[in-house]
């Protein structure tokens, strides 16, 4: 399976919404659009994984390294999750009190 990225700018914020599988594989891949969106000066991100069918430890690794490069210029970087199995990963790996997880964009946006 491959991995989609779609970004959006709303409000100030970029969402990048992702889908399909992120792996050792295709990690790579958001981890290149997450520097370049910070290359262009992109520092607060909302990262969308309602369509994310499954995360790896790589996938973990590219999110906490994306954390860390908006963090670098006090920017911000929430996730969109709602699926069980996916939340249960960030819960048993501590990332949960890392990581701003929202039920939805909507509230990902709500939240200044």
């Amino acid at each position: 399976m491959d991995l989609s990225l779609e970004t959006r700018d709303v409000d100030g914020r970029t969402i990048v919404a992702v889908g399909g599988e992120i792996d050792v594989y295709t990690a790579p891949k958001l981890r290149d659009k997450i520097t370049e969106l910070v290359a262009a000066g992109t520092y607060h991100l909302v990262i969308d994984m309602e369509a994310v069918e499954f995360l790896d430890s790589t996938g973990l690794g590219v999110l906490v390294g994306g954390l860390k490069k908006v963090r670098a210029h006090d920017g911000s970087l929430s996730l969109v999750c709602n699926q069980d199995r996916l939340l249960k990963i960030f819960r048993i790996t501590g990332l949960a009190k890392v990581f701003v997880i929202h039920e939805s964009a909507e509230s990902a946006l709500a939240q200044a």
